[in-house]
């Protein structure tokens, strides 16, 4: 009896042993099928976004992301209502965008952190263009230090301009466009989110929580108007060589804006929610803790980058990934590339961006 109680329990274990291993090597296989469909597929099978319309919006348009997205789109032959600030940098990359791909340029001086009153305005300016595609690009932090939240400087005045700039323009500049873009039965909308809201980032409390809205807004609204003939990317990535990052100089895991916008670029049609290229996509190590692990390690490591200069806000990542894993009891040196490079393919798995 006790042969017959034990040669069942052995069998039972063989088919458990045998369906888990089956289950991961089909969620490995689809990893890998939709990672090289997004990242290398659309390399040759490029969406040709002159289909969506003549115009290109690009919000926060005069330098890194912004910038880099309104020449590429340029480059594939889209004309680009350029939206930002500084006017006299709004004429420097309309001009260059006019001589570089020859395509036409209007420009909307404007600064998002003022709220509502602004957004009449720009509804003239783009009342008679057809607007194909909106980049929602724009966004800013309350610091240039990793800070508490109670310590960011002129509290009532900075979140209010964070949540103006982050949130209140991708839902508004989304109002002004979408409607014509459903009466026409097609149209892009791409915002730009970022990685610091896959997770909670203590001491960037609510830059993380605007980009996690951006991100979940995105999703619901694609849902929502894909039957419609409408594409709502989320472009979450990781670093990327900005001012915002100080201009750090671009290595395999962080990207120059040019090359990112041309990659990420490259994923619409493919993905709706997207790091925006492959090393970014690699780039996820953290998810694999539990979330109170993983806030306590986020926390501890914040906390000793903001003591130490010349860390800043938006390198953020790149030290998650390389910085020393002490807080876990792990001695994991700093310069250990390939190691957390390894660790984060792992962490594709927990997390797949594609």
């Amino acid at each position: 009896m006790d042969t017959v109680s034990d040669s069942m329990l052995a069998r039972g274990l063989v088919f458990i042993g045998g369906f888990t291993v089956l289950y991961y090597m089909l969620k490995w296989s689809w990893i890998c099928w939709c990672g090289f469909r997004v990242y290398v597929l659309s390399k040759v099978w490029q969406t040709d976004l002159k289909a969506f319309g003549q115009w290109a919006v690009v919000t926060g348009a005069t330098s890194g992301i912004g910038k880099a997205y309104a020449n590429e789109l340029a480059r594939r032959g889209l004309d680009i209502v350029l939206v930002s600030r500084s006017k006299e940098k709004l004429h420097i990359v309309a001009k260059e965008i006019e001589n570089q791909h020859g395509r036409q340029t209007q420009i909307i001086q404007t600064d998002f952190t003022e709220g509502h009153d602004i957004y009449p305005a720009i509804a003239e300016a783009l009342r008679d263009l057809d607007i194909g595609i909106l980049v929602n690009n724009v966004g800013m932090n309350y610091s240039d230090k990793l800070v508490h939240f109670l310590d960011i400087p002129n509290p009532e005045q900075r979140t209010t301009q964070v949540i103006n700039c982050n949130i209140l323009s991708v839902t508004q500049m989304t109002r002004l466009v979408l409607p014509r873009m459903v009466a026409r039965g097609n149209g892009l909308i791409i915002n730009m989110s970022s990685e610091a809201g896959a997770q909670p980032q203590p001491m960037l409390s609510l830059y993380s929580a605007t980009k996690i809205f951006v991100t979940y807004f995105s999703r619901s609204l694609n849902s929502e108007y894909r039957s419609q003939g409408i594409t709502v990317q989320c472009v979450a990535p990781f670093m990327v060589s900005t001012n915002m990052t100080h201009n750090l100089p671009p290595n395999p895991l962080l990207k120059s804006a040019s090359a990112f916008a041309r990659e990420a670029l490259n994923t619409v049609g493919h993905s709706s929610y997207t790091s925006g290229c492959v090393s970014h996509a690699l780039q996820v190590g953290t998810p694999l803790l539990h979330s109170n692990i993983q806030n306590k390690l986020l926390y501890n490591i914040f906390v000793t980058l903001a003591k130490n200069e010349p860390c800043r806000m938006n390198s953020i990542y790149y030290y998650t990934i390389l910085c020393d894993c002490k807080y876990l009891g792990l001695s994991l040196p700093s310069h250990s590339t390939l190691l957390c490079l390894f660790s984060s393919l792992i962490g594709c798995a927990f997390h797949p961006t594609v």
